[in-house]
C-alpha cells in the first residue's frame, strides 16, 4: 500500500510539475503582451521596442501587409507624434496558447477587444473590435497577426465609400 501511495505521489508531482511549468510560461506570455498593450496605450514606442525582437515581423491587417520591427517602431513614432491623441483598450482579454507542431509551432497569445482612439488636431474618434495574435519567443513578441475592420475605421473618420461606375455618372 506505501509503494502503491508512493508511487501515486510521484507521478501526480511529475504531472503537476509538467502543467505549472506550462501554466508559467502561459502566465509570463500573457504579461508580456499586457505589457505591450500598456505601452501602446502609453503610447510609449521605446517600450514597444523593448518588446519585440529584433526579428520581429507583424502581419495585418490587410492581407499582404507585413512589417519589420525598424518599420513597426517608426511607424508608432509617426503616429504618437502626428496622429493618435490616445489608445485606450476596453474590454480587452487575452489567452495563451500552445501550438504542438505545424508551421505554427510555439506559444502563442491571442488579444481581442474594444480599442478606442482619438486622433489629435479634432479629427475625430473611432472604435474597433481588434484582435491580435502574438507568438513569443525568449520572453520577446518575434511575429504578430493584426486584424481589425479597416473601412470601418475610414467610416467613423468620416470617409464615405461607393462603387467606382457610381463615381463615372457624375
Amino acid at each position: 500500500m506505501k509503494r502503491y501511495f508512493l508511487s501515486f505521489f510521484l507521478v501526480v508531482t511529475l504531472l503537476a510539475g509538467c502543467t505549472t511549468g506550462s501554466n508559467n510560461n502561459d502566465r509570463a506570455n500573457v504579461a508580456l503582451i499586457e505589457k505591450y498593450i500598456q505601452a501602446v496605450e502609453k503610447m510609449d514606442y521605446t517600450a514597444m521596442a523593448d518588446l519585440l525582437d529584433n526579428n520581429y515581423i507583424g502581419y495585418g491587417p490587410s492581407y499582404g501587409d507585413s512589417i519589420t520591427k525598424a518599420e513597426a517602431v517608426e511607424n508608432w513614432k509617426y503616429n504618437v507624434e502626428n496622429l493618435y491623441k490616445s489608445i485606450h483598450y476596453d474590454r480587452s482579454r487575452n489567452v495563451a496558447v500552445t501550438v504542438p507542431d505545424g508551421p505554427n509551432k510555439g506559444e502563442w497569445v491571442s488579444n481581442w477587444g474594444q480599442v478606442d482612439i482619438v486622433y489629435k488636431n479634432g479629427r475625430g474618434e473611432v472604435i474597433l473590435w481588434a484582435n491580435s495574435i502574438y507568438q513569443i519567443e525568449h520572453g520577446k513578441i518575434i511575429k504578430s497577426y493584426t486584424f481589425y475592420n479597416e473601412a470601418d475605421a475610414l467610416r467613423q473618420m468620416g470617409y464615405i465609400f461607393c462603387k467606382p461606375e457610381d463615381l463615372k455618372n457624375e
